[in-house]
């Protein structure tokens, strides 16, 4: 998991944060408040994240979704509304939210996520469309430098100790461009 050592990363360069959600796991250093969901895909996001945001709002999303499809089902374009709509949902609740948008970290379960690299480039656009000067939309590298055979579980889709430790790495990057100490 990637949460744990994004915060003490944080925490030693010397921001005060907090994370919320209306989920937990639990730490080393204590449980930790989130809202991301294993096993489910962006649909799914999209009928339950927005009401729980609206519970547990923020002024910066980490946005990493798009896994939990297949390849022959074409998703992109389905996927690409569903990062649409929990945009919008955001500022509803927070006008002025900023969203790190991840491109997904790409899997060696092949053909079924094939699909993840076009994503990727597809997040990219998307984000030009709806950046503003007053809400910003930034892209995460997230699949930069990430290699799905060695920073996955044996299941070659989620991350394992080193995986985790990349994407807290690229998190923290985007962090502090948008955060103040």
């Amino acid at each position: 998991n990637w949460r744990q050592p994004l915060l003490e990363k944080l925490r030693t360069a010397g921001y005060l944060v907090e994370y919320v959600g209306s989920r937990k796991s639990p730490s080393p250093i204590g449980d930790l408040a989130h809202e991301g969901y294993g096993g489910k895909n962006s649909g799914f996001l999209t009928t339950t994240v927005p009401g729980n945001f609206s519970k547990h709002p923020a002024d910066i999303v980490l946005l990493h979704a798009g896994h939990n499809q297949f390849a022959d089902q074409k998703p992109v374009p389905q996927i690409l509304k569903d990062t649409e709509s929990l945009i919008l949902a955001f500022r509803k609740v927070n006008p002025k939210v900023t969203v790190l948008l991840a491109q997904p970290i790409t899997s060696a379960k092949l053909p079924k996520y094939s699909y993840l690299p076009e994503l990727g480039r597809e997040l990219v656009q998307l984000a030009k469309r709806f950046d503003l000067p007053t809400s910003r939309i930034i892209i995460v590298p997230q699949a930069d430098g990430f290699d799905p055979v060695k920073d996955t579980i044996a299941d070659l889709v989620h991350p394992n100790a080193s995986g985790a430790a990349k994407m807290a790495d690229r998190w923290f990057e985007a962090l502090v461009s948008v955060m103040e100490k």
